[in-house]
Parts: C-alpha cells; sequence; structure tokens
C-alpha cells in the first residue's frame, strides 16, 4: 500500500464541515468519492481534525492509502482538481509519506486565524469571508483579554456540548492579533483544540472589545469553567484552518 499526504484549500460555506456526515454535503466525503473514481478502488480520507459547517480552510492536511503508488503527481493533481474546483475545492499538494505518517496523530501544532471586519458597511468582495462586527471593538483590551488565553488551562468554558474530547485541558502556545485598517485577524496555535473551542473565545474577545464585559468579568467567565456563562460563538464564516505543523 502506498501512502499520500494532500494540502487541501476550500471554501466551507455549502458544506456541512470536513467530516462525512449521514446527510449534507462534506469535504471529506466528495474529496474520498472522487479519489475513489480516479484511483478505481475504495478510498479512505483521513483528515487532520474536523472543521464545522462553514468553516474554512487554507491548508487542512489529509492522507489516504491506494493498493499502487501514482506515477505522475502533477496529472493526478490536474484530474483531481478538475472534479473538486468547481465546488470550492482544491488539492493543493500531494506527496508520498512512509505508512508511519498520519495526518491526525502526527501533527505537532495546529494554526486557526479568526477574520473580523470591524466596519459599518457589509463587506462585499470577502463576504462570508469573516464576521461583520459594525460597533467599534478595543483592540487593546482585545489584546489583553487574549494573552490571559495562552497557556495550558481548562477551556470548559470554550467547549460545545457535543465535545468528545476525553479532556478540556488544552495548551495554547501563543495567540498573536494582527490589525490592518478595518480587519481584524486573531491568530491560534496549539496542538488540539476543543470542538467550538476558537469561535468561543472569539465570541468571548469580542464582548471585551465591545466593552460589554471588563476584564475581570471575561477572566471570571474563563475561570468559572461554565458554558452557560460563554459569549455567543462567533459564526464559523471567519474561521479558517490556516496550517498543520508535523
Amino acid at each position: 500500500m502506498a501512502r499520500y499526504q494532500i494540502l487541501v484549500e476550500y471554501v466551507g460555506t455549502n458544506f456541512r464541515g470536513w467530516q462525512i456526515q449521514k446527510k449534507g454535503l462534506t469535504i471529506q466525503g466528495l474529496i474520498q468519492n472522487k479519489l475513489t473514481k480516479i484511483l478505481k478502488e475504495k478510498i479512505n480520507v483521513q483528515g487532520s481534525g474536523r472543521t464545522d459547517s462553514g468553516v474554512h480552510a487554507i491548508q487542512q492536511s489529509a492522507h489516504f492509502d491506494c493498493k499502487d503508488e501514482i506515477t505522475d503527481l502533477i496529472k493526478f493533481l490536474k484530474s483531481i482538481n478538475h472534479f473538486l474546483n468547481d465546488k470550492g475545492i482544491a488539492i493543493k499538494k500531494i506527496k508520498k509519506r512512509s505508512n508511519k505518517f498520519h495526518s491526525r496523530f502526527s501533527a505537532k501544532q495546529r494554526i486557526y486565524k479568526y477574520i473580523i471586519f470591524n466596519q459599518i458597511s457589509v463587506p462585499v468582495i470577502e463576504n462570508q469571508r469573516g464576521w461583520h462586527v459594525r460597533k467599534p471593538l478595543d483592540l487593546n483590551l482585545i489584546k489583553k483579554g487574549a494573552k490571559k488565553l495562552v497557556g495550558t488551562n481548562d477551556y470548559s468554558t470554550f467547549r460545545s456540548s457535543r465535545c468528545h474530547a476525553k479532556s478540556p485541558i488544552k495548551t495554547i502556545k501563543s495567540i498573536k492579533i494582527r490589525s490592518l485598517k478595518n480587519k481584524i485577524e486573531i491568530e491560534f496555535k496549539s496542538q488540539s483544540f476543543l470542538q467550538q473551542q476558537v469561535r468561543s473565545m472569539v465570541g468571548c474577545l469580542k464582548y471585551l472589545g465591545e466593552k460589554k464585559w471588563d476584564l475581570t468579568t471575561f477572566n471570571k467567565v474563563f475561570k468559572s469553567k461554565k458554558r452557560v456563562l460563554c459569549a455567543p460563538p462567533a459564526p464559523p464564516e471567519g474561521l479558517f484552518l490556516y496550517k498543520i505543523i508535523y
């Protein structure tokens, strides 16, 4: 068996997320279906992790096994993308890997980015590529709040009730915040995240930036470990899986 890693870019707007569902179109399901047809054998695609409905990816990582080696990788990329590009999916790169490689379990760090458009007008060109927030946000307060989230902590406050992770304790290596004109970019780096963790943290940071909460309230909500106290999660269209580091 030959193992291949693929790097996938996709617009998540019209999908029910990465992972195959009983009903609805998913990225994993569509890629798996097209690979099966091209390679003429049943293909099982394993992703580095799931992304929720509406979430995008700049560089999702996945792998699959097939009986025979793919002799011409460039030709293969052109062929598979022919069937995927009009659906909002592109396989950017393919690489042969050893059987020890696993897209999920070999990952050392995952990077997500969240985009906020802090302006009066609705973004047109970048519609569905970020969270449109009209009320002015205090970037300094958001940065102060983000610092409190870094490190090894119990993130139960930001954990979805549907999350199946064994423990709510995670380690966030870094949170970087950049602002250019009216576009705010928040980058989160960790080995792994709880379901809806990033979107929930962004929702709380937005409350802080709007001054609905002060830093004391923000910290109390975080340390409470109570999901019911969390601000509403940020919408999925602003979240991008940016990179998987091995």
